[in-house]
């Protein structure tokens, strides 16, 4: 150390908070610390340019003159309002936002010298009380939402101490810093004088500065319109990156009523073909159309944008159905009539009526029903033809229960419609799964049935009845300005084809991720929420629509909805393939909801540990998990701690046979009495469903000595023959339980361990073939660490506690003394919780 440059000891230096203590330690290094020049950059280096004088007046015992004549001349900011702060901290009071002694820390000859430099770099700094350039820029933002004529500080004021002053927050503490963005918004023209200044402009503020160009103002004009428009030009020919968002836009959409001056700008820009991005189609899953506030904003972008498209027809055809409870009035097909006229929508097809039943806020089918048959003029077979395609289209909206349940009421035919439809559509085997091998097929698969849309999902994908909206607008570029944001259509559901694939509502949200995304709250709303937050963390995240405080409203669902899943379970019988087809699905997707509904009795009754009325769990279903890499779901493996049933697949008791039967495992030892025991009636014993009788596990222990072999010692006319009738009574009781030992069958859950035991060493041969694979690829010097899958995981955690369980319970049926059964394989993977038997050899052993 002692042997180091002096450049190199000052890049170690700059590496340390404090290197007073790297200092002490030679005097080779203290004379380096003392370098006027050392110290100075150490600050600059350590700081950077805009923070190095804050930060080095605060250490004033190492601050000399010529330090800080050496920072200021290696480009140290300073700028009129770090020395108004400065001064006032000095001799007046401190800083509200610095808590530290700060400046007081330097002497007095050395602080006039910073004070002359520093304001010499100026022509005047005023040292009154609400003189500093802090205070001005702090009332023009206060002053923000008033007319121009009533603003105390005008535009060439503030122009002056950005441009002439240098003005800058110069701490990430001043609260003025987190404000900043909001001048910008007011005076985009501020952007050059700010960057020369130090700042950037993060394109995370980007939302919240177009929202302030297009706040209302508290006294609303119609030159107001004007100023938004060179706003939002001249910040984007100051920054390209500063454009207007999707997400903007849909906010001021919502409020184009009330704030119609930022309506009006929009359009415009609209028309001039000034927004950079296509906004011919907004989606947003939420249930704000049911709103009757959402339903007039439709209403009036409709109006002035009318558009032929497909979703936008669909959007207007629900507002229509919703409004003033349409479906459940005496006279439907006139009033429906009467409120489809306006909007020009008439006449409706086959494709309308079918698209509306199927929206997840429509639930009651018979009013149009009956427009169909009235105005459409529809035949029988076609209105059947419709209720067939929208009860099976139902089936993979999981909120249609109660629609379902209405449409099965009035139509008994649909109840076998629905289930063979199901069972061939809809059938899940390891075939129609992803290959092992890929990973992220695998870990984005989902089921299309049992979908838990109360849980948040990939992408913006919130809900299998969701409901998507788009308000086209019909000029060429397809610009924003004019699309709504609310919703109605089913915009997933209704967008995919019989093959499964999906529509254009999911390719269009996920490729415009970066425009922003669709919201239901207005532009006021989004304002007043961000000035709710927290200073310090204000406009620092991106902005989600789904974030905003009326999260009930923006539900993809109704509040009173049923699950389909949930009706299925009621409707249809236990061991039905209809039910073993949606339990299949809600355990690929973990629906934790449902999985409880398929394993509780529709009678409140009911004992839940019985189940008998439960859907039954198969081994099936953890192979299917085993295939995706999934964790089962607690559910399942509570089912079978409480007695469930064992089964290959749902064929095993849909066909009404018994389980397939194991080969018996043959004894090798037998072991023969020489007493014979007395003749004992035999009873069926078996501990769980299962007919098989299995040979019992041989015991090493040396068997137990028979009571017919035991001499008695009793005197005769003695107190001891009372004793002797009374073990006479209880020797049948002790022979019973003897052949019952002999006679042991395997239960249930001694049947589920043995299969999941195999399915474990399965997943650990799996596990060892991709750790190989993966070494062999990593080079020699280095060691990759492969992680096993949640499904692997899962399994080898609660097989144990299946173990355990059933070791317990043989405990008590057979004794302290009952054997260990052991299911373990060569290829387990859960040799270190395995219980040794034989002895360890302790014995050292030397090598020759």
């Amino acid at each position: 150390m002692q042997r180091l440059c002096d450049e190199v000891i000052e890049l170690i230096f700059y590496e340390l908070d404090d290197p007073t203590a790297l200092t002490l330690t030679s005097k080779h290094f203290h004379n380096v610390s003392h370098d006027p020049y050392v110290r100075a950059h150490y600050f600059l280096n350590r700081y950077g340019r805009m923070d190095a004088m804050f930060w080095a007046l605060g250490r004033g015992k190492i601050m000399t003159d010529k330090v800080i004549d050496i920072l200021i001349s290696s480009g140290a900011y300073v700028s009129r309002y770090l020395v108004q702060v400065a001064i006032h901290h000095y001799f007046r009071s401190a800083n509200h936002f610095i808590k530290t002694a700060w400046v007081r820390n330097m002497s007095i000859p050395v602080f006039a010298h910073f004070m002359k430099v520093a304001c010499g770099l100026f022509d005047e700094v005023p040292l009154g009380k609400n003189e500093d350039d802090g205070y001005f820029f702090a009332v023009f933002l206060k002053e923000s939402r008033l007319p121009p004529d009533m603003k105390s500080t005008k535009w060439e004021t503030v122009r002056d101490i950005f441009g002439k002053y240098k003005f800058i927050p110069f701490s990430m503490k001043d609260p003025l810093m987190v404000q900043l963005p909001i001048a910008l918004a007011i005076e985009p023209r501020l952007l050059p004088y700010a960057e020369a200044n130090g700042f950037h402009m993060d394109t995370k503020y980007r939302d919240f500065v177009f929202r302030k160009m297009f706040e209302k103002m508290a006294l609303n004009n119609g030159e107001r319109s004007d100023d938004i428009l060179r706003n939002v030009r001249e910040l984007r020919r100051l920054d390209s990156r500063m454009f207007l968002s999707r997400t903007v836009a849909a906010e001021i959409c919502m409020e184009s009523k009330s704030n119609e001056s930022a309506y009006r700008a929009l359009k415009i820009l609209d028309r001039t073909k000034e927004l950079l991005f296509d906004l011919s189609y907004l989606f947003v899953k939420t249930r704000s159309i049911t709103s009757a506030y959402t339903i007039n904003v439709l209403r009036h972008l409709y109006a002035d944008f009318p558009s032929t498209d497909p979703t936008v027809r669909i959007v207007m055809l629900l507002t229509a159905c919703l409004s003033d409870n349409v479906l459940v009035q005496p006279n439907t097909s006139g009033t429906l009539k009467s409120k489809l006229e306006p909007l020009g929508l008439l006449p409706l097809t086959r494709k309308d009526v079918v698209d509306i039943l199927t929206n997840p806020f429509v639930e009651k089918h018979s009013a149009l029903v009956d427009f169909a048959k009235d105005e459409m003029n529809l035949s029988s077979s076609d209105i059947k033809d419709i209720l067939q395609e929208v009860a099976v289209k139902c089936l993979k909206i999981g909120s249609k229960g109660k629609t379902l349940k209405k449409l099965v009421d009035c139509h008994p035919y649909l109840h076998a419609v629905l289930q063979e439809n199901a069972i061939q559509r809809y059938a899940i085997n390891l075939d129609d799964l992803p290959p092992y091998d890929d990973e992220e097929a695998c870990a984005t698969y989902e089921a299309p049935l049992c979908r838990d849309f109360n849980a948040s999902s990939k992408g913006t994908r919130s809900n299998s009845g969701a409901a998507g909206l788009h308000l086209a607008v019909p000029n060429a570029s397809g610009n924003p300005a004019e699309t709504g944001d609310a919703i109605a259509t089913d915009g997933r559901e209704m967008d995919e084809d019989e093959s499964g694939n999906e529509g254009p509502v999911e390719a269009e949200i996920g490729d415009t991720s970066e425009l922003g995304i669709i919201g239901q709250d207005t532009l006021s709303s989004m304002i007043r929420q961000d000035e709710m937050a927290p200073t310090r963390s204000r406009r620092r995240s991106l902005y989600f629509s789904y974030f905003g405080s009326d999260t009930t409203g923006k539900l993809g669902y109704p509040t009173d909805f049923i699950p389909v899943g949930r009706w299925v379970k009621e409707r249809y019988p236990v061991r039905s393939a209809m039910a073993a087809t949606f339990l299949t699905h809600a355990v690929i997707n973990n629906n934790t909801t449902l999985l409880h509904g398929f394993f509780t009795c529709n009678t409140p009754s009911t004992n839940y540990v019985s189940t008998s009325q439960h859907v039954p769990v198969t081994l099936k279903h953890f192979r299917l998990l085993a295939r995706l890499g999934k964790a089962p779901n607690w559910c399942l493996y509570h089912e079978i701690e409480n007695g469930a049933e064992f089964y290959f697949s749902e064929e095993d008791y849909l066909s009404k046979q018994p389980p397939a039967t194991e080969p018996k495992r043959c004894s090798k030892v037998k072991v023969k009495s020489k007493e014979t025991s007395p003749t004992i009636p035999r009873f069926s014993t078996q501990a769980g469903p299962s007919k098989v009788q299995v040979s019992p596990r041989v015991s090493k222990r040396r068997p137990r000595r028979s009571a017919a072999a035991v001499m008695s010692y009793v005197i005769p006319d003695s107190d001891d023959e009372a004793i002797v009738e009374d073990d006479d009574e209880n020797a049948v009781v002790v022979l019973m339980t003897m052949q019952a030992k002999k006679r042991k069958v395997e239960s249930n859950l001694q049947r589920w361990i043995k299969h999941l035991s195999v399915l474990l060493a399965e997943e650990q041969k799996k596990y060892k073939e991709k750790r190989k694979r993966l070494e062999k690829s990593t080079p020699s010097d280095g060691r990759r660490r492969v992680a096993k899958s949640e499904f692997h995981k899962s399994l080898m955690v609660n097989l144990r506690s299946l173990r355990k369980l059933d070791l317990d319970k043989r405990k008590q049926l057979y004794g302290p003394d009952a054997a260990e059964d052991d299911y373990f394989t060569e290829d387990d993977g859960d040799d270190e919780y395995r219980q040794r038997t034989t002895r360890v050899n302790k014995r050292r052993r030397v090598t020759t």
